[in-house]
């Protein structure tokens, strides 16, 4: 085999592996997941221990941030709009899987709060911390920057309102 078809299949190799490495996130449909909760409890797949357990879990969850600064990490309640692990669409009510080829207990970074609290970091880290590429995150930067400064523009100089 010639040298050249062996670096192009090395390459190929490459990226088939940074695909493996990598998963992108997959969106859950409401509708879709409505109709596997209905067929679960027709045909007697609820389990009442999971029940159970969701009842206890929903009385320990945290109802503010200092209710859950010091609790264990990686941080299990996904319904947390700070958590990582998954991203709920409120106009549809879909549900986006960040990180579909894990299990929550394997992130590094379960929420937003503890990454904002370290610090200034890279767009590559946040990148791999919410499974997106640099570039996505840059653009995500920008359009939040600009609602700000569309923001504050909006609103008069504070030398200039009224006193109460």
């Amino acid at each position: 085999m010639s040298e050249v078809k062996q670096v192009e299949e090395g390459g190929d190799q490459a990226q088939e592996d940074l695909a493996q490495e990598r998963r992108r996130s997959k969106t859950m449909s409401r509708k879709e997941m409505a109709r596997d909760l209905r067929r679960r409890r027709l045909t007697g797949q609820v389990d009442p221990e999971e029940a159970d357990l969701l009842k206890q879990m929903d009385d320990t969850r945290p109802r503010t941030r200092a209710d859950c600064v010091n609790g264990p990490r990686p941080c299990m309640f996904v319904s947390c709009k700070h958590n990582l692990y998954l991203d709920v669409n409120p106009e549809t009510g879909s549900i986006k899987l960040n990180f579909p080829d894990k299990e929550i207990w394997e992130l590094e970074h379960t929420c937003a709060l503890d990454v904002a609290e370290k610090g200034g970091i890279t767009l590559e880290e946040v990148g791999e911390i919410m499974n997106l590429t640099r570039e996505r995150i840059r653009q995500v930067e920008t359009r939040g920057l600009m609602k700000l400064r569309e923001a504050t523009e909006a609103e008069p100089p504070v030398s200039a309102r009224k006193p109460m």
